[in-house]
Order: C-alpha cells, then sequence, then structure tokens
C-alpha cells in the first residue's frame, strides 16, 4: 500500500503533513562503505610550536621570567658534557618552567605533569620537544634544595627592583599539610622492633624464594621480577629502622609521663600527628611562611614537624635577614608564636614583633598594663599592643597570612605527595617561588622585559 502521508486516524496527528520515510537507494550492493581509523599507519602531523599558544598565555610569561633567572645551581652537579659519552641531560630551565607552571595549575604529581607533557598545548609549549618521564621531573622537584632555596632569593631581588617588596612588615604563619603517611602506619617502640624482626625474616624469605626446591617445574621467578621483589623487601626494612631512628627524638618531645606512648610512622618517619585547621587529628608537616605585607611576597619559608608555633619564629626572622641582607621594622605574629621567650629572641635580633597579649584570667586586670615580674621587652610588647598604630599595624596579619595560605592551597598544598622533611621543603619552596613569580610576571605593565644571557 503506498504512504499516503496522512494518519490513519483521527487525532493530534491529524492535519499534520507526515514526511516520507527514507528509503535505502535501489542500487546499493553489499556492506556500507566507510572510512575506518586505522591507527597502526604512520602520519605527518606538522606544528609550530611557537603558535601553539597566544602571546598572553601565562606560560610564556613563566618562561620569559624563567629565562631572567640563574639555573647553573642545577647544572653543578651533572657529568655530561658536549663530546662526552651518555645522553644529554634535560635542561633545568625546562623542568624549572614545567614545575612552575604547573604548580600555578595545581598539578603536584610528577606522574599528571608528564602526561600533560604529551596532552596538553601549553606544556608541550614549554616543553619544547625535551623528551621526559615522571621519574625525571619527580627527582628533579626535590633534589635540588640548596638550589631552590638561591633561586627563591634571585626571585625576591628581581620583585624588589620592580618595586613589589616594600619590606616595612613581615607577617609570619603555619599551617599544617597532610603528610603522606597513613594514621595506622604509627607504631610505638615495641611495635617497631617487632615488625623489624617480620621485615627482616621477610628479606631472607624473598632471597631464598631466588632458587627453586628440587622438583618444582616452575623453576625461579624472572630476574626482574626477584630484583623486584628483593627491593621492595630491603626498602621495607629501611622504612622500619628510619622510624626506630626517628623514635628517641618523638619520645624526648614528649613530657617524661608519655614518652613510652611517642610512636612514629613506618611510611614516613618525619611525620608527626597534628591537630588540623578542622579540628581533627593526623599525619602532616607544619608549614611556615613569612609574607611581606604590602604586596603579600614570600620572603622566608621553613618546614617542622613540630604541631606549636611558639618557637617557630625566630629562626624564621635569622632566615629573611639572611635572604633580604637586612630585617623589617614589624613582625607581625598571632597568639600562637607570642611566648615570653619567642618575643625576647625576636627582639634580640632587632625587631619590633606585633602579637595579641592574651586576656588574663583576671578580668579586671588590664592586659597592657605592664606586670612586676615581667622583662622590659614583655613590659614594651604590652604597653605597644595597647596603642591604636599598633593595633592598626597588626591588622595586616590577617589580611597577608591568609590570603597567602590560602594561594599556596590553590597551588595543590592540601596533601604531600613526598615523604621526609627534606623534600617536603622542596615542596613548599616550589610554592613560594611559583607564588612570587606570579606577582612578578603580573608586574609586568608593557609585557615581559628582555631575557638577559646567563652564564
Amino acid at each position: 500500500m503506498p504512504y499516503s502521508g496522512a494518519p490513519a486516524h483521527g487525532g493530534l496527528l491529524e492535519g499534520v503533513k507526515m514526511s516520507e520515510p527514507p528509503r535505502a537507494p535501489r542500487d546499493r550492493v553489499g556492506p556500507v562503505r566507510l572510512r575506518r581509523a586505522n591507527r597502526d599507519q604512520v602520519v605527518l602531523v606538522p606544528a609550530y610550536l611557537d603558535a601553539l599558544l597566544p602571546d598572553d598565555h601565562l606560560a610564556r610569561l613563566v618562561w620569559a621570567a624563567v629565562e631572567r633567572l640563574d639555573w647553573s645551581a642545577f647544572t653543578a652537579e651533572l657529568i655530561v658534557v658536549e663530546g662526552g659519552p651518555g645522553r644529554a641531560a634535560a635542561d633545568p630551565q625546562v623542568l624549572g618552567a614545567l614545575w612552575l607552571y604547573a604548580t600555578s595549575q595545581g598539578v603536584t604529581s610528577a606522574r599528571a605533569l608528564a602526561r600533560l607533557c604529551v596532552e596538553h598545548l601549553a606544556y608541550l609549549w614549554l616543553g619544547g620537544g625535551v623528551s621526559l618521564n615522571y621519574h625525571t621531573l619527580s627527582d628533579f622537584r626535590t633534589a635540588h634544595g640548596a638550589a631552590l632555596d638561591q633561586l627563591m632569593t634571585e626571585v625576591l631581588g628581581c620583585l624588589r627592583h620592580a618595586g613589589l617588596v616594600e619590606f616595612a612588615q613581615v607577617a609570619q604563619d603555619g599551617m599544617r599539610v597532610r603528610a603522606s603517611a597513613g594514621a595506622a602506619s604509627f607504631r610505638r617502640g615495641p611495635t617497631l622492633e617487632q615488625a623489624l624482626g617480620e621485615a627482616q625474616a621477610f628479606v631472607a624469605q624473598v632471597q631464598e624464594a631466588g632458587a627453586p626446591p628440587d622438583g618444582d617445574p616452575d623453576g625461579p621467578p624472572p630476574p626482574r621480577q626477584r630484583a623486584a621483589r628483593e627491593r621492595a623487601a630491603r626498602e621495607r626494612v629501611a622504612r622500619v629502622e628510619a622510624a626506630l631512628a626517628a623514635l628517641p627524638a618523638a619520645q624526648a618531645a614528649k613530657p617524661p609521663p608519655q614518652q613510652a606512648q611517642a610512636r612514629v610512622s613506618t611510611t614516613d618517619a618525619e611525620a608527626r600527628v597534628m591537630k588540623m585547621a578542622d579540628g581533627g587529628f593526623r599525619p602532616a608537616y607544619n608549614v611556615e611562611f613569612a609574607a611581606d605585607t604590602a604586596h603579600r611576597a614570600i620572603v622566608g619559608v621553613a618546614v617542622t614537624n613540630v604541631g606549636s608555633d611558639l618557637a617557630q619564629a625566630p629562626p624564621m626572622v635569622a632566615q629573611v635577614r639572611e635572604r633580604m641582607g637586612r630585617l623589617p621594622g614589624h613582625w607581625l605574629v598571632d597568639g600562637g608564636f607570642a611566648s615570653h621567650a619567642t618575643l625576647e629572641a625576636v627582639a634580640a635580633q632587632g625587631v619590633v614583633v606585633l602579637a595579641p597579649v592574651p586576656h588574663p584570667k583576671d578580668l579586671t586586670r588590664d592586659r597592657f598594663t605592664p606586670r612586676a615580674s615581667d622583662s622590659a621587652v614583655i613590659a614594651a610588647w604590652r604597653a605597644r599592643m595597647g596603642t591604636a598604630p599598633a593595633q592598626a599595624l597588626y591588622s595586616l596579619r590577617g589580611q597577608t597570612s591568609e590570603c597567602v595560605n590560602a594561594h599556596t592551597r590553590q597551588h595543590g598544598l592540601e596533601q604531600l605527595r613526598v615523604r621526609g622533611l627534606a623534600k617536603v621543603r622542596c615542596v613548599a619552596l616550589w610554592m613560594a617561588l611559583t607564588h612570587n613569580l606570579l606577582l612578578w610576571v603580573r608586574g609586568w605593565p608593557a609585557g615581559p622585559p628582555a631575557a638577559r644571557a646567563v652564564a
């Protein structure tokens, strides 16, 4: 029956003209011919790397800044030379630019960065055709603590030259960052001794498993598999031994009645359980930043495994003096730093401390009035914090420190992926470098200045 285009019954479709259904071509014989994907073929994909990004892209600004810095400290340990044996090493400028840009985007994983280097245009442009793997990226990030510290000082010099560091007041604050260790990995002394014996027995078991028993048809495991098992067993012993070595320091940090309850992690022996911002207790490190209140440039970085800030101000003041060549007029800290010993130690270095005075138990007593038992430094601090100018200056602490902490959190300082104080400090330095470098490049009103040649 031919298609009439009219409905067979009345209703909603009555009067609506229906389109004619599609019909197969009458002359088609056989299956449909399609252009199918063939991913085994070799194709030429022409790409001009410099055209991948617009002129104002952040990756270009990061590279322009990287070119102006001195990276010779990163190549001092390389032994590959022109005309000599061995494969050429990756350029530290490329590796540094990749980590700086990745940190600005919140990327903290070396594996994720290695994947982005072949998938994302910005990372392809920064890589410039240099082949990299995650091992190279990860090792570069944590293997150059002294060079990173020197690089941070150089960036601060560039910020000062650009007028982005006034250095009149410096605010210091600490934040607890989750460590790469589980809460269940913490053990007391007797349990660690038992775990060490079990780990050593496991090493012997793995080594004996390399020779097959008589009549075993399968034979020994492949050499690479056996080597991997032995390496994992040895690393397990090394972690437990490191935990036992760190146990005396953990015990010394507790009062004598509680020293027997001290625990150390078998995953990260230098991590400690700390009280976090949400009130919970988790393995963490205490990352300290000191920042200029004018433009919020980070001028000091420190990492400890002590959950309290009471003793953290004096060493930070000494670090900033060495880095900047002088000291600021005022040092702003919160109540967690303001012990009498800390205030006197900082004042002895020539800095005026601004810190809140705690409320006394006797509410009728004025907290800003010096007491008879106060030293000259403590009495001056109480009187100073009762004045309006000091209180106005102290209000800059929250604006500065909380903003800096928030920026580093956005850059990925939520949970650490490395273990040990030395590596965690390298990560903190990368965070500070990224923070300061972004201040620097955003302060270029007419684009990046000309790159200078680095010897």
